[in-house]
């Protein structure tokens, strides 16, 4: 199935947020402070509609969708910071604001790429645990129709003053910050930070096109 094969290709460089979760209240219901679960969860629901009505909105209807989901479920600042890690320092406050407005739009751009059309696909909860410095891993899989194997996906979240959100997925066990440090960081010290900016621009491009 294409959704499969474009995600496993492309993972190595994005990140891909996914989770279909039973759960008693949705985003809307919830009282006080969203959960994690309910946090991946309102991200998920919004994706299953980018998918169910991919063909009818388009990719800038899709992309206009998430922006507003995955705004109110990641922690896009903290993420951006943590890819770059001790280079954010050395970057000025007008390059740390470019940097984190292109990886905003990157993220947004690549679940808009990907998730544009249903054929059956459904997402399935497993479990929430408890892990070191007060962060929670909230343990899904996405099973597919015909005979492709489901596919894990594990959400890392953190408290924050606007409640949890998510900094990491791990698919099948392979950390996307992880794969972002390496790449990004590698970039900006050898070719610098106009080249990294143009490299992120161009995987923009690219999720239209996929």
């Amino acid at each position: 199935m294409r959704i499969l094969r474009s995600i496993k290709s492309l993972f190595q460089f994005q990140m891909v947020v996914l989770m279909l979760l039973v759960a008693p209240a949705s985003w809307a219901q919830t009282q006080g402070q969203p959960g994690p679960q309910e946090v991946v969860s309102h991200l998920q629901e919004t994706l299953i509609k980018s998918m169910r009505e991919g063909g009818k909105l388009g990719y800038r209807g899709r992309f206009e969708l998430l922006a507003k989901a995955v705004d109110q479920t990641h922690d896009l600042d903290f993420i951006a910071r943590t890819t770059l890690g001790a280079n954010w320092t050395q970057l000025s406050v007008e390059q740390q604001r470019i940097f984190t407005d292109v990886f905003r739009k990157l993220s947004i751009g690549t679940y808009a790429g990907w998730f544009k059309s249903h054929e059956g696909e459904r997402f399935e909860f497993i479990e929430q645990q408890a892990m070191p410095r007060d962060q929670v891993m909230v343990r899904t899989r996405f099973v597919q129709s015909g005979s492709e194997p489901p596919v894990r996906f594990d959400y890392v979240l953190r408290q924050t003053n606007d409640g949890w959100r998510i900094v990491n997925v791990l698919a099948d066990g392979v950390s996307d910050l992880a794969l972002k440090r390496v790449e990004y960081r590698a970039i900006l010290q050898r070719d610098g930070f106009q080249a990294l900016i143009d490299m992120l621009k161009d995987k923009i491009v690219q999720t239209e096109q996929d």
